[in-house]
């Protein structure tokens, strides 16, 4: 009867042991994998936003792009239109101006909700390129990103607004978007990107 006894106990700490290690596996957090959405920097919404973001704003949005890619990690193109009132696809109207310095081969996702999530290929191609932390840039500050920012709440990633980076129609807006949501500055993120390629 003791050994059965002696047994059982064995067999529950032997359980509780691999539970306990099965949990502490889970809580390791997943390594960063970073991906840059610049969202609806088109021509035909340019000329509707605050002078004083598009001035800083465009000149930063190029910075980062390219830390993004001096570090390897993928620029995802944002693009807006509505099914009903355009800009068409193939229109100027619908195109990012050409001092952007996206690429034809930078992966392109077209949406016609506020949000870049919604009824698109976003979540796929960042599941394809194991993207799980996201920064934005683009427009509009109140607008399509923020819609973008917590539809990618929503789904756990983690998320961040780029410091100077956001345009709206209203300068004093765009400053309270990045004052409510978690924003990350040039410096900082060029320290965690460089550290992450290593």
């Amino acid at each position: 009867m003791k050994k059965i006894v002696l047994l059982i106990i064995l067999l529950l700490v032997i359980s509780m042991a691999w539970l306990f290690a099965a949990d502490t596996a889970k809580a390791v957090p997943a390594k960063v994998k970073p991906a840059l959405l610049v969202i609806d920097i088109q021509n035909v919404y340019l000329p509707r936003m605050d002078e004083k973001d598009v001035k800083t704003g465009m000149e930063m949005i190029n910075y980062y792009i390219a830390l993004f890619r001096a570090n390897g990690f993928p620029v995802i193109r944002v693009y807006h239109t509505s099914l009903k009132l355009g800009p068409k696809p193939d229109s100027e109207e619908f195109q990012y101006p050409k001092t952007v310095n996206v690429r034809d081969d930078d992966p392109k996702i077209v949406k016609n909700y506020g949000s870049a999530f919604k009824e698109t290929e976003l979540e796929k191609l960042l599941q394809a390129k194991g993207c799980n932390t996201l920064f934005l840039c683009g427009l509009s500050a109140v607008g399509c990103v923020l819609a973008t920012y917590h539809g990618a709440m929503d789904r756990d990633y983690d998320v961040y607004m780029l410091e100077d980076a956001l345009i709206s129609h209203d300068a004093a807006l765009t400053k309270a978007v990045q004052e409510i949501s978690k924003t990350i500055g040039y410096y900082p993120l060029k320290l965690v990107l460089e550290n992450i390629a290593k």
